[in-house]
């Protein structure tokens, strides 16, 4: 890959680097309202009772892990990744399957940091982390450092984008050399600093890890993990009922946008800070449609209570609960609860018969089902 020269200075270059700031004033406002918030969710969660907050905080877990990898192009399988977390956390959910080492590994991060929260970050659970992300020791067909800090023996660690002979370097990390002591320091205030609100210090946490990107591959992902610690710090709670990452990823291009005019603005990282609160905002927003996921779930069950139902029929109609992608079909059906078509299709005409399921209108060469209670 080619490397160009960069165009300005980077935030790690300037004089009084990593003494970051921001405007006390214009953030206050938000992180008081940001704070308020905050405490009225966990307050609402509190009080659903242990099995839909359980359901709730697998739903959220399971949203963070898919849309965290997503902000970096990995799409994971949802089932998978909610198997891996119910599995886990001891939560009895009904059709579970395995999960793939890549989901695993995911998975055992960001349960790590929010579950143990409380535990200290540091550089040896950093690597731990970095070796579940990559269990293989490679990322995609290069094979990276795993477990260990970068070398830039490819040369400088750059975020670039565009084709080959026409890219564009967007930032470009400090030298490898720097990385142990620029680590070092951020290990040492993440555990020492007790100044800064834990919800801004979340803010600062994820933009002072991703600017030193200290492994070969996975800093985004690590960052987000850190970032949701420090607010499970904040709220002494492994309890997670609003996903940043679902945010981010659909605002990819705004995230992506901030951060690079941050790592070019300066030790005054307002902006970053205003647009990390906004971001939580617009999180505990969702919290709402994950709350009324729960209850529509928890109503279903109780609606179908003295329904019989075989286990294959409950394992699929968990997966249309949970977010189930693209269309219901006799053949899908076969191969998610491994049996025949023959099979398949007495078990939905018995569903159809039970008022569970309802054929869809007529459309494609397929026809497919959704369920009766919900359409």
């Amino acid at each position: 890959m080619a490397r160009r020269k960069r165009a300005g200075t980077y935030i790690h270059e300037w004089a009084g680097w990593p003494g970051f700031r921001w405007d006390h004033a214009r953030i206050s406002a938000r992180l008081v309202e940001a704070r308020h918030r905050q405490g009225r969710l966990i307050g609402r969660m509190e009080g659903l009772g242990f099995q839909l907050r359980a359901e709730a905080v697998l739903d959220t877990l399971t949203e963070d892990v898919l849309k965290s990898s997503e902000i970096e192009g990995e799409k994971l399988d949802r089932g998978q990744v909610r198997s891996s977390i119910a599995r886990r956390l001891g939560l009895d959910i009904g059709g579970l399957m395995p999960a793939d080492r890549d989901v695993e590994g995911v998975v055992e991060m960001m349960l790590d940091a929010t579950q143990h929260y409380a535990e200290p970050l540091t550089a040896r659970r950093l690597f731990d982390w970095h070796a579940a992300l990559f269990p293989t020791g490679r990322s995609g067909m290069s094979k990276i450092r795993v477990g260990a800090w970068r070398d830039d023996a490819k040369g400088p660690m750059q975020v670039v984008s565009g084709p080959i002979g026409k890219e564009r370097v967007h930032y470009e990390a400090p030298a490898a050399d720097r990385v142990r002591d620029e680590m070092k320091k951020f290990l040492e205030w993440f555990e020492k600093d007790n100044s800064t609100d834990l919800v801004l210090k979340a803010g600062v946490a994820h933009l002072w890890f991703v600017t030193i990107h200290p492994f070969d591959d996975g800093n985004g992902r690590i960052a987000r993990a850190i970032a949701d610690m420090v607010l499970a710090r904040s709220e002494r709670s492994p309890q997670r009922f609003y996903s940043m990452s679902a945010q981010i990823r659909q605002q990819r291009k705004a995230y992506y946008e901030i951060l690079e005019a941050t790592q070019k603005d300066g030790l005054d990282i307002t902006r970053w800070l205003e647009w990390f609160l906004e971001c939580l905002g617009r999180a505990f927003d969702q919290s709402e449609t994950i709350l009324a996921t729960v209850l529509n779930k928890a109503r279903f069950w109780e609606s179908f209570a003295e329904v019989e139902l075989n286990e294959r029929q409950r394992e699929i109609i968990h997966r249309l609960l949970n977010g189930f992608e693209g269309k219901l079909t006799s053949s899908k059906w076969a191969k998610l609860a491994k049996c025949s078509q023959d099979t398949a299709l007495r078990d939905i005409e018995d569903l159809i018969r039970k008022k569970v399921l309802v054929k869809d209108a007529a459309g494609g060469r397929s026809t497919s089902y959704s369920l009766a209670w919900i359409k």
